[in-house]
């Protein structure tokens, strides 16, 4: 690679929502340890095609530049993954860049993750808490509880879980594994529990839990590791448990 001068990108791209994708390759110059992002800003910064034609520059998104935000999805030889994680070096080569097919295009790279955020509202993904007055220090949570709701923390709703899962698609409603994981989160917290079963019957809503078809492929593909297999089966047990507390019309019961 260090001998090769250029480096080849094949970018699938879409001027607006409505209109028809199209291929444009792009040489790049090579330069080493560079990522996809590096290769994106070349094209940006002059944005010449391979024919030597002037054309748009290509739109993507980015953030943090480090792994930790999501912006920057984009599926990377078939595979959906950070393009800031992606090193030139350890991809064959032409690289082809298209945008997740789980979200609406927006432009180009960059897609609208508007059905993960709604997931997130459906589960109740956050610990309500009275900010109008200092509630003082909350309830310690044991560390070994601590270091695994940690690894659920990790998730930067980048939309890679979704984007491999088979059952999360057009024709379904399914709010995929990372809000299913989330649930799991807040309901491990000593404040989050007490709202637990509210998640738990976000969870058994239309195009909750019962989508998940087990094919594993989101915990494959997760780029922060989150065991979000574990999570899933977490959740079938609850929502289980949460539907006899709602038949027998006790959410007290143990």
């Amino acid at each position: 690679m260090a001998e090769q001068q250029t480096v080849t990108f094949i970018i699938t791209r879409q001027d607006s929502p409505e209109s028809a994708p199209y291929d444009e390759t792009f040489h790049v110059p090579y330069r080493k340890n560079m990522n996809v992002i590096s290769g994106l800003m070349e094209i940006r910064q002059n944005p010449v095609n391979a024919n030597g034609d002037k054309t748009a520059p290509v739109y993507w998104d980015m953030n943090c530049l480090e792994e930790v935000c999501g912006a920057c999805s984009m599926v990377i030889n078939g595979t959906a993954r950070q393009s800031c994680a992606a090193l030139v070096d350890k991809l064959e080569q032409p690289i082809r860049l298209e945008p997740m097919s789980t979200f609406p295009v927006v432009r180009d790279l960059i897609v609208d993750r508007e059905r993960m955020f709604d997931a997130l509202k459906q589960v109740k993904a956050w610990i309500p808490i009275d900010g109008t007055h200092d509630l003082g220090p909350g309830p310690r949570m044991p560390e070994k509880k601590r270091q695994w709701a940690y690894e659920l923390s990790k998730c930067m709703t980048c939309g890679v879980c979704l984007e491999a899962c088979p059952n999360v698609n057009d024709k379904s409603n399914f709010i995929g594994p990372a809000a299913l994981s989330q649930a799991r989160l807040f309901n491990a917290h000593p404040t989050g529990e007490m709202n637990a079963s509210e998640r738990l019957n976000g969870l058994m809503d239309e195009g909750g839990i019962d989508g998940c078809g087990n094919s594993q492929n989101c915990v494959q593909v997760c780029p922060k590791g989150i065991p979000l297999t574990t999570s899933i089966a977490a959740m079938n047990r609850a929502t289980n448990i949460q539907a006899f507390k709602n038949f027998f019309g006790s959410d007290h019961a143990h």
